[in-house]
């Protein structure tokens, strides 16, 4: 149990003892240190509710509160209580911690089966800088939802079908280099799907000679059935080879062809239940009319006011839209793997179309604990949409390239001592971690700006700082005459700086179960960046390895614990740390 916990636990306790009935009793840890380590409003929030004097009740409370092993309690202003925690507790928890493999990060008391839907790029086309946001966070969110215990399972729901495949069958056909195609496969897609969607521009009839080929595809045609299963394939594996330098794993790639089977029979449901009505030749889902006019997803205002806003589930041509796989894609992960919520991390433009589908899927009788974790664009530094010199999006292999060879040129001036092969490692290393810190670091909601300089820079908030902070740390160990065995070793806490960084360490286990209730890996961030910075304030104010004994190993302790907590913590951000940079 963390402690902030078991502060909540003792003083709902005796709030108990004095009104006579439970009560929520919030302790949040102190905005400013002068005033404590801890403090709650609980006292002031009952004495509003009970019409009484909030100190008088505070000083009940503190009275009837059992600190035992924790520290004092003191009233600060009209009824605030701050909780002053004794430096021999900080210093035992950090040697519970510094023995727990979990450091200190309880388990959650319900574990829920959790299906994230992040990522999703189509195939036939590159990954782009935009498809960094839901790819970092999205895997981050997975490994913390992971180590909190729940069962997560994750989908990289690809776009495989849809309109672009009769161009690109035709120009399969007609204008593919087969050469390029075995070299790099991904780029000759786009060459072909560009030349291909141009010609149809200039000429329909090689638009209708497109369609054709589409059909024949949806009718089942042998050879163009081949050609799609080949591409998709070959985009499969241009794929693969980014996730594998980002380090980033799925479960499953069911994409929007695997659901075609279920589209047919999903609309002829949703007619039979009056789910669904025919307007116009198609099939749509109109508003249920019991939510609000601006609340209802399915209503918008226009000038003239409120009118329909319909999801159409099936176009008057016969054809199915995003609606209908992913009315079928909630069905299959609900039914299949008993998910008990679902969790899409897609951008904020898409905030409407999953209204509509939650609001859809809830009518449907299909409720899956439903989270749009939206997200932000990333601008350039002229703060517009990052794009190349002729307006193209930024491709992301070019991204994590140039991240590694800036980070190998700041390498190569630090350490230019370092073997070559292990110099390259750091780099990679870096230069990808440098990436996805400069993603995970900003609230999610927000547009951030993509600096290179900001990105890698070894002082500031970045990952190169948090991973040297991690070097600096084993550079002492390495300085030892032979390994240092933390067990037995007690922490006696007397510096200011000492007691602070203990302070910051227990509040891991605090920390990493908080992220999840508002899917904010930048809570984790931030708490790294604030321990880093306490770290090298206590290693200027304290010297550890000429410090006498027991000061000495205490002191080493603290260190030890250090960089696995910052170890941990990145690792839960995707962000390896070197040994060495």
């Amino acid at each position: 149990m963390s402690l902030q916990k078991e502060i909540e636990n003792r003083l709902a306790t005796a709030l108990e003892s004095v009104i006579g009935e439970k009560s929520a009793a919030p302790v949040v840890p102190a905005a400013d240190l002068r005033f404590g380590d801890y403090q709650s409003n609980a006292a002031m929030a009952l004495a509003k509710q009970r019409k009484t004097n909030p100190r008088a009740l505070a000083e009940q409370v503190i009275a009837a509160m059992d600190m035992e092993g924790i520290g004092s309690a003191e009233i600060a202003g009209p009824g605030f209580i701050n909780f002053r925690i004794d430096p021999t507790t900080f210093g035992s928890r950090a040697k519970t911690q510094l023995a727990d493999e979990r450091l200190g990060v309880p388990l959650p008391g319900e574990k829920k089966t959790i299906v994230i839907d992040f990522s999703a790029p189509n195939v036939a086309k590159p990954m782009h800088v935009g498809h960094i946001r839901s790819t970092i966070l999205g895997d981050s969110l997975a490994r913390i939802a992971r180590f909190l215990g729940h069962e997560v399972i994750t989908d990289n729901h690809i776009g495989d079908w849809g309109t672009q495949f009769g161009m690109i069958l035709h120009g399969w056909k007609t204008i593919l280099d087969e050469a390029k195609l075995e070299e790099d496969p991904i780029p000759e897609l786009v060459r072909v799907y560009r030349e291909v969607n141009a010609s149809a521009k200039d000429d329909p009839a090689v638009m209708e000679v497109c369609k054709a080929e589409l059909v024949k595809l949806q009718a089942g045609d042998e050879e163009n059935s081949k050609i799609w299963n080949r591409c998709v394939e070959l985009s499969k594996q241009g794929l693969q080879g980014i996730y594998d330098r980002l380090d980033v794993k799925f479960d499953h790639w069911l994409g929007e062809s695997f659901y075609n089977d279920r589209l047919s029979g999903l609309v002829d449901e949703f007619l039979e239940k009056g789910l669904g009505r025919v307007s116009d030749g198609a099939v749509c889902v109109f508003s249920s009319g019991e939510l609000a006019e601006d609340k209802d997803p399915f209503r918008i205002h226009k000038e003239e006011g409120w009118t329909d806003n319909p999801a159409i589930i099936r176009k008057a041509d016969g054809g199915f839209l995003y609606a209908t796989t992913d009315l079928a894609t909630v069905e299959y992960r609900i039914d299949e793997w008993n998910a008990d919520e679902i969790w899409y991390v897609v951008g904020t433009p898409q905030q409407m179309h999953f209204r509509q589908i939650f609001d859809a899927c809830h009518r449907w009788g299909k409720d899956g604990g439903f989270q749009h974790i939206a997200f932000g664009s990333i601008l350039g530094e002229d703060r517009k949409l990052m794009k190349t010199r002729s307006g193209d999006n930024v491709q992301l292999t070019d991204v994590l390239d140039e991240a590694v060879e800036r980070a190998a040129a700041a390498i190569s001036e630090k350490s230019p001592d370092l073997p070559a092969e292990e110099a390259k490692e750091v780099s990679e290393i870096v230069g990808i971690g440098a990436v996805k810190f400069a993603e995970l670091s900003q609230n999610r909601l927000t547009d951030y700006v993509f600096s290179w300089d900001r990105m890698l820079a070894l002082q500031g908030d970045t990952a190169p700082y948090l991973q040297y902070s991690h070097v600096r740390i084993r550079s002492i160990f390495r300085k030892l005459d032979g390994p240092f065995d933390s067990a037995g070793v007690e922490l006696v806490l007397n510096e200011d700086a000492e007691i602070h960084l203990a302070r910051l360490l227990i509040r891991y286990g605090e920390t990493v179960p908080s992220i999840l209730e508002e899917h904010r890996p930048n809570l984790l961030a931030n708490y790294l960046l604030e321990l880093a910075r306490a770290f090298h304030s206590y290693f200027e104010a304290c010297p550890v390895l000429k410090a006498d004994e027991p000061v000495r190993s205490s002191r080493l302790a603290l260190c030890e614990l250090t960089s696995k907590v910052l170890s941990h913590g990145l690792g839960l951000l995707g962000i390896r740390c070197p040994e060495r940079m």
